[in-house]
């Protein structure tokens, strides 16, 4: 991760594409991933028993990255395939532990 990413915040720089793009869970995006996903509870466990689809992994990336850099839907959902689950897990985890965490 860059310097400009904060981990204590969920942050996490992820690259598509080539690009480099800072992943943010504010509680705007985190409301709208929970709007189209469901409870974030909800998500948490699923990610827990290792049930996460990739359509829900791209949507709660898509969601946390800021509206004025972020790419296509299906672009991010190329990324996810492209680094592997194991590697998209890493992101999705940042997220979801800021979720359950808090801020520090």
């Amino acid at each position: 991760m860059s310097a400009a990413a904060n981990p204590l915040r969920g942050e996490y720089d992820l690259v598509i594409a080539g690009q480099t793009h800072l992943l943010r869970p504010s509680f705007e995006s985190l409301v709208l991933a929970e709007a189209e996903l469901g409870s974030l509870f909800a998500l948490v466990e699923r990610a827990a028993q290792g049930v996460l689809t990739l359509a829900e992994i791209a949507a709660l990336l898509w969601h946390c990255l800021p509206a004025e850099t972020r790419p296509e839907r299906s672009i991010v959902g190329q990324a996810v395939v492209a680094m592997g689950l194991v590697n998209a897990t890493r992101p999705v985890r940042a997220i979801l532990a800021q979720v359950l965490q808090g801020e520090t």
